[in-house]
């Protein structure tokens, strides 16, 4: 694998591996030695369809599988990470934003021990919804450099 050069201090961050950002912002920014890594949900790059949802001919969310929008959502954040010249296990705080705590946290946290093993600080909260119809959104800080 190439190096990367370093982002500099200060410097907004794009993945080409990202998803599409739905707003003005970008995927990382660096100040000293941290990431910090805005909310990702689990579109995927160039894709229309949400990972795990599943929708009726008119457009509307008949279900979702959280477990498989987990992933996704990890999948985001581990290749923004990598881009920047971080990794997963550089990872020192998560927040979470989940749709449906009661439906959906034992799904997630059950996920998030087996990705999450070194333990970084975390806060889960529970959201009344997020930007487009996903049904978790996490943002982290992470060490670089």
């Amino acid at each position: 694998m190439t190096a990367k050069p370093p982002i500099p201090d200060g410097a907004a961050f794009f993945s080409d591996r990202g998803p599409d950002p739905v707003g003005a912002y970008p995927h990382a920014r660096r100040v000293g030695n941290l990431l910090f890594v805005s909310g990702m949900g689990p579109r995927q790059r160039g894709e229309k369809d949400i990972p795990g949802v599943t929708r009726d001919a008119s457009g509307a969310v008949l279900s979702y599988d959280i477990a498989e929008q987990c992933r996704a959502v990890f999948r985001n954040i581990r290749v923004i990470l990598e881009d920047a010249g971080s990794a997963w296990e550089n990872i020192v705080d998560v927040t979470v934003f989940l749709t449906d705590m009661q439906r959906d946290f034992a799904a997630y946290n059950r996920l998030y021990a087996e990705h999450f093993t070194h333990q970084p600080t975390r806060t889960t909260l529970e959201v009344t919804a997020l930007p487009t119809t996903i049904n978790i959104e996490i943002k982290v800080i992470a060490t670089i450099g």
